[in-house]
């Protein structure tokens, strides 16, 4: 990104706070596995912080799939002004859960209605905390999930799909959540996923985002051809968008893979497109997009787009609907 666009980004985002971050935050979880631990970071300061619940994705490290992972984007959001709540969800490794639980290994369901769990006991946390207490809004719920992650933010924005052990319609939509990001998440099922998810992870087959109806952006690398998922290769990624109604927005990071950049985690051996600026962009987009979704008549957003493309060489693109 060019001087001057970094510039006017800059403009848009205040300086960043000092971040407190408390792990493990342990939720009663009745009928789950195990209880629900959570990673809180938030600024030092300030009242009436808005909410993001962070959801993770898989892969193959220990750590970065629970809530040790993603801190690049955590304490990017914490030290511009949200409250980042990040699950440990069943499907981590770290829990090593030898389960025969038909949810196994993914638990799609679990990690949405962890999410729920999470909004649920907003009281608990606070006391947990208690340098948050009174200073959550609680009016103001975003939730961002990376590729499963991603797919379990889907579900919470209305993305329904057809549960493969009952055959029944699962909708796990959220009216508490008010916008999203999805950070290179699955798209749609049927003949666009490989034999190995359709055999493997069938409850990806069934797919559908018609109803998902909360405002979210959508964040894809064109590079991204998760060939062990998809047949279609990148563009699979921007289903979430072209497939759901509006209102929406598509962000396409040129030459990024399935990391992003590395948002999963600091210098982490797995990302195939490690590129910091791309990380940052990331984190100054999805930032700026949840402020003016959040609070309508915000700029942040349209002087972060207005950046992102400002230079000879942008990062990528953004298309709305």
């Amino acid at each position: 990104m060019s001087e001057s666009a970094m510039a006017i980004t800059d403009e848009a985002i205040s300086a960043p706070a000092p971040v407190l971050s408390v792990s493990p935050v342990v939720l009663s979880a009745p009928g789950r596995a195990v209880d629900l631990q959570v990673r809180v970071s938030a600024p030092m300061t300030g009242g009436e912080l808005p909410i993001i619940l962070l959801s993770h994705g898989q892969g193959y490290s220990n750590n970065l799939s629970s809530l040790n992972g993603y801190a690049p984007l955590a304490n990017f959001w914490a030290a511009h002004g949200f409250v980042v709540v990040q699950p440990t969800h069943l499907s981590s490794k770290t829990l090593n859960l030898n389960s025969d639980d038909p949810e196994a290994p993914m638990y799609w369901r679990s990690r949405a209605e962890d999410m729920k769990r999470i909004l649920d006991q907003l009281d608990e946390l606070e006391a947990a905390v208690p340098q948050l207490l009174g200073r959550l809004d609680r009016s103001k719920v975003a939730v961002a999930g990376h590729s499963m992650g991603g797919h379990t933010a889907s579900l919470l924005l209305g993305a329904r799909l057809t549960d493969p052990h009952d055959g029944t319609e699962a909708n796990l939509a959220e009216p508490r959540i008010k916008a999203g990001v999805l950070l290179a998440a699955p798209g749609r099922g049927g003949d666009a996923v490989t034999e190995f998810v359709a055999e493997n992870y069938s409850f990806f087959l069934t797919t559908d985002f018609s109803e998902m109806t909360t405002p979210a952006l959508v964040v894809a690398g064109d590079k991204d051809t998760s060939v062990h998922l998809t047949v279609r290769g990148a563009e699979w990624h921007t289903d979430p968008y072209f497939l759901s109604p509006g209102p929406k927005s598509l962000l396409t990071l040129f030459d990024a893979e399935h990391g992003l950049g590395g948002i999963s985690g600091y210098d982490v051996a797995e990302t195939t497109d490690e590129n910091p600026e791309r990380v940052a962009a990331v984190g100054r987009l999805t930032w700026a997009y949840l402020r003016t979704e959040l609070y309508p008549g915000d700029s942040a957003w349209q002087a972060a787009r207005d950046a992102l493309t400002a230079g000879p060489n942008p990062l990528g693109r953004v298309e709305s609907k």
